[in-house]
């Protein structure tokens, strides 16, 4: 299943360090990354791929925790929903 992430929050040294450290520790392929800095807020978005048989809520609910650990907005969404959502 393909996946869009969104991280958002006050720039600091080694958000994007931590956020890919823990979508390798769950075997997350990140397939296209897109980030920067508009006037001290980060912001990335990338599309990721999981790996089989993993569960998305559980996911979701590790890179939420992470963005708590570090003080930063971390949202997960399908791809489908999210293409879904944003369709002009």
């Amino acid at each position: 299943m393909q996946v869009i992430v969104t991280v958002i929050g006050t720039d600091k040294v080694g958000i994007i360090a931590q956020v890919t450290t823990k979508l390798a520790e769950l075997n997350v392929n990140i397939l296209d990354v897109s980030q920067t800095i508009m006037q001290g807020a980060f912001t990335m978005m990338l599309l990721a791929k999981l790996p089989e048989g993993a569960e998305f809520g559980a996911v979701k609910h590790d890179l939420q925790t992470l963005g708590q650990e570090i003080g930063v907005d971390i949202k997960i969404a399908r791809q489908e929903i999210f293409d879904a959502m944003h369709k002009l």
